[in-house]
C-alpha cells in the first residue's frame, strides 16, 4: 500500500534519476529530460495548420485520477507473449478498432475504443507516489524529487488551479465560460487533500505557489451517499446578504491597516463561498440527485462512477476543470499485493463502467466534442509480479487516455518494449501531456504565473502530443 515516511519499503523509496536513465529510461534513446521537456517551436514539429486549428478546441477538461496507479500491463498495454512472471493472468481482447487490444476486464471501454486514444509511452523518473503525483498533476518536476513530500507553498500548481489563476487574469476562454457563482476548478472525491494516512497531505492537488485562493473548489462527501449535499442548511437569503452587509460594514476601511495574507485570502474564501451558496446555477449543477434512476446506475454506484456523472453536470454548466479522483476508500489502485484479484474484483469494473458512462453521456449530448477527458496515475507499475502477487511502482512508462476535444480516437501513440518496461517509440513525459492539455483549453505555452513575490513562471515547458491533435 502507500508509503508514510519511516515506513521503509523497496519499492517507494524510487531509484535516482542518474540510475534510471542507465538502467533504461530515456537513455535508451539517446535523449535527455532536458532535450524532451525543452519546448520547441511550432515550425521545428512540423506542426500542420489542422492541429494549430486545434487551439482551444476544448471549453472544458475533466480530469480522471486514478489514485494508486493503475497496472498499465493489466488495462491498457498487455504483453501475451511476454513471460508468465510479466504477462500475468489476464488476456487481451479485441476493441472495435482493428489490431487495438486492451484487457479483458474493461470491455465496455474496448467496445469504445474508437472514441479515444492511448499513449502507451509516458515516462518519467519519480518513483514515488508523492513527487510522481505532483509531476503527472502539474507537468512539472517536484522541486525535491528524491524525497517523499507534503503538500508544500512552492509546489506548483495543478491544473484547476491554473484555470482558477486563468479566470482572475481574464484569460481567453478561462474569462469566456465563467458562470457567476461556479467555481473554475473543482476536484471531487479529494483524496489526500483533506484525508491521508498519518496526516500527510500530498502534493500535485492544490495551487502551491499561486496561493491558496486559487485552489480547485473540493468536494470530499461521497456522491453516492443519498443525501450527498456540498451546501449547508437553508438559510434564508435575505439573512445571508445582511450578513455579508454587516461583514462589509465591519471591514477596516482600505489604507488604513497592513491587511496580513492570510485575512486576505480568508476574505476571498469568504467571498467564493457566498457566491457559490447564493448561485442557482451552482445548486442545479451539484443536485445529482436530479439525475434519472437508470442514469445514474449506468456509471455505477460507487464515488467514482457518481464523481464522473457529476462532472458531466459540471462541464454541462460550464466549469471548465474538474478533476475526478479516485477515493481512497474505492479500493485504490496501489496493488502491491493481489493486484490481479483487485484489478479483476473491484477496480477495473469500476472504471470500465464510470469512464465508458461519461464518454457516451457527454457524446450523447453533444458535449464530447467540447470537453477533454485525460485518465492517468501518477506512473504505472513493474512489468515483474512480485512474490505477493502484486505489482510495485515503476515510473518509466504508463499508458494515459485521452478522448473528445477533437482527439484522434482509435490511435495508439507512442510503444512499450516487450515487457512494458520503457517506451519503444516516441517517449511522451508529463510536460508533454500538460502542454496538451493547456493547449486544447486555448491557454498557449507564453501564459506565465507569477509566484509570492511576483516572479514571472513559465507554465509549460513541453510539446503538446501533435500526432493526436
Amino acid at each position: 500500500m502507500l508509503t508514510i515516511p519511516g515506513h521503509p519499503s523497496r519499492t517507494c523509496e524510487g531509484v535516482s534519476r542518474r540510475e534510471w536513465l542507465r538502467l533504461g529510461g530515456l537513455g535508451t534513446f539517446g535523449l535527455s529530460l532536458t532535450d524532451l521537456s525543452a519546448g520547441h517551436s511550432l515550425a521545428n514539429t512540423g506542426v500542420s495548420t489542422s492541429s494549430v486549428s486545434s487551439f482551444g478546441r476544448a471549453k472544458s477538461c475533466i480530469v480522471l485520477f486514478m489514485f494508486g496507479a493503475p497496472a498499465h500491463q493489466d488495462t491498457w498495454d498487455l504483453k501475451p507473449d511476454a513471460p508468465a512472471e510479466v504477462r500475468g493472468e489476464f488476456q487481451p481482447i479485441a476493441t472495435n478498432v482493428p489490431g487495438t487490444y486492451v484487457s479483458e476486464h474493461i470491455p465496455l471501454l474496448a467496445a469504445m475504443a474508437d472514441r479515444y486514444a492511448l499513449i502507451r509511452s509516458v515516462t518519467h523518473p519519480d518513483n514515488t507516489h508523492t513527487v510522481a503525483m505532483h509531476y503527472m498533476l502539474t507537468g512539472v518536476r517536484h522541486l525535491r524529487p528524491s524525497t517523499n513530500p507534503q503538500n508544500a507553498a512552492d509546489d506548483f500548481p495543478c491544473f484547476g488551479a491554473v484555470m482558477n489563476y486563468a479566470r482572475a487574469q481574464q484569460w481567453g476562454r478561462a474569462k469566456d465560460v465563467a458562470v457567476p457563482g461556479l467555481p473554475a476548478a473543482v476536484s471531487l472525491n479529494s483524496p489526500a487533500n483533506q484525508i491521508s494516512a498519518n496526516n500527510h497531505i500530498f502534493p500535485g492537488f492544490f495551487a502551491g505557489f499561486l496561493g491558496q485562493a486559487a485552489d480547485p473548489f473540493y468536494v470530499p462527501q461521497d456522491p453516492c451517499d443519498p443525501k450527498f449535499s456540498i451546501f449547508p442548511a437553508a438559510v434564508n437569503d435575505q439573512r445571508l446578504l445582511d450578513r455579508k452587509r454587516l461583514l462589509s460594514e465591519l471591514a477596516v476601511p482600505g489604507g488604513q491597516v497592513n491587511v496580513a495574507a492570510a485575512e486576505r485570502s480568508f476574505g476571498s474564501f469568504y467571498d467564493q463561498a457566498f457566491q457559490l451558496v447564493t448561485s442557482a446555477a451552482a445548486r442545479q449543477a451539484f443536485a445529482i440527485g436530479q439525475e434519472p434512476e437508470p442514469i445514474r446506475a449506468r456509471y455505477g454506484s460507487t464515488p467514482f462512477g457518481q464523481g464522473c456523472l457529476l462532472a458531466r453536470r459540471l462541464v454541462e454548466a460550464r466549469v471548465p476543470l474538474v478533476t475526478v479522483n479516485w477515493q481512497r476508500d474505492d479500493a485504490y489502485w496501489d496493488t502491491h499485493s493481489d493486484n490481479f484479484n483487485l484489478h479483476k474484483q473491484k477496480l477495473l469494473p469500476n472504471m470500465d463502467r464510470g469512464v465508458s458512462a461519461l464518454l457516451s453521456d457527454l457524446e450523447q449530448r453533444g458535449l464530447l466534442s467540447e470537453t477533454l477527458v485525460v485518465v492517468l496515475g501518477e506512473f504505472g507499475r513493474t512489468p515483474k509480479i512480485n512474490g505477493n502477487a502484486g505489482r510495485d511502482h515503476w515510473a518509466p512508462c504508463s499508458t494515459v487516455m485521452l478522448a473528445g476535444a477533437g482527439i484522434s480516437g482509435g490511435k495508439v501513440h507512442g510503444a512499450s518494449d516487450k515487457t512494458a518496461a520503457y517506451p519503444a517509440r516516441d517517449p511522451v513525459l508529463p510536460e508533454d501531456l500538460a502542454a496538451t492539455i493547456y493547449h486544447l483549453l486555448g491557454i498557449p505555452p507564453e501564459f506565465t504565473l507569477k509566484n509570492a513575490e511576483g516572479r514571472p513562471i513559465a507554465l509549460s515547458t513541453g510539446d503538446p502530443v501533435w500526432a493526436l491533435l
